[in-house]
């Protein structure tokens, strides 16, 4: 695919575009595109084979190896060269990057999410903070789930802040945006077709079940609720059990990204435990 090379040096309208899709959310999902920075996330973006739109980098740069074999290897089909004072501000950095891209969004199609005997799978209900939503995925990268699943006017998920924090994982595992409990609700009375069982289990700091108590060897769907609002009752109702995760101290909740990962661990230590 030959490529197209495109001088920036003033804050011309290819400038702004760009501009908006680091700050502009309404903009990131009308074009399906969103800047991305950061030697990890670039390089596992392509490790995994999402689409480059375009690659950005300063005029007249000296690009290292790394920027070098990115541009080669994203095949993107445009290059914008800009001046180094309108480059920096794209930036997230204090020390700008030296390469961007410009990377389409993923489908929010279920099919990414693999279902099978092992499955563990996270929802998380309107999350509004974009770095524990972040967080979340990296946890989900760590731990073995297969699949993430964001429902409700959430934090964005091609934010800035919930890419970096995802510390590249956003491009791993499957996250899939969906509207409702309901869209959520219809997925998961067709995964036991596929799997012969499934078991929704919903975190609550009032659950009747303590954490450690629950069999997560088994193929499961954990429902983790909004930061202030926990988890909401229409996925209350869609749970077959609710855990608590046992509390010491003063405080009665945890950050919901810590909650994922402590429950995700404790999936893992029960699955690895009968794996021998």
């Amino acid at each position: 695919m030959s490529s197209c090379t495109l001088v920036v040096s003033t804050r011309n309208s290819a400038y702004q575009v760009l501009e908006t899709l680091r700050s502009n959310r309404q903009k990131r999902h009308r074009t399906r595109t969103f800047l991305l920075e950061g030697v990890q996330p670039i390089t596992r973006a392509l490790e995994y084979g999402w689409a480059f739109d375009a690659v950005i980098y300063a005029q007249h740069a000296r690009l290292s190896s790394w920027a070098s074999d990115v541009i080669a290897r994203s095949k993107a089909p445009i290059h914008y060269e800009l001046t180094r004072d309108l480059l920096a501000p794209l930036s997230g950095k204090t020390e700008p990057s030296e390469l961007l891209g410009v990377v389409r969004m993923a489908a929010d199609d279920l099919g990414r999410i693999r279902v099978g005997t092992d499955l563990l799978a996270v929802v998380i209900d309107t999350p509004s903070n974009p770095g524990n939503l972040g967080t979340v995925v990296r946890s989900c990268d760590a731990l073995g789930a297969h699949g993430v699943i964001v429902t409700g006017h959430a934090a964005d998920l091609y934010d800035p802040t919930t890419i970096t924090a995802s510390r590249g994982s956003l491009f791993a595992v499957p996250v899939v945006r969906l509207e409702s409990p309901a869209a959520v609700a219809r997925w998961v009375q067709n995964v036991p077709r596929a799997i012969a069982g499934c078991v929704i289990v919903g975190a609550d700091e009032k659950g009747p079940e303590d954490l450690s108590g629950h069999d997560f060897t088994v193929p499961t769907v954990v429902l983790l609720g909004n930061e202030a609002r926990g988890l909401g009752q229409a996925y209350q109702k869609m749970c077959d059990a609710l855990v608590r995760i046992p509390m010491a101290g003063s405080a009665s909740s945890l950050n919901v990204s810590m909650a994922a990962s402590i429950i995700l661990y404790e999936a893992r230590r029960q699955r690895r435990a009968i794996a021998g």
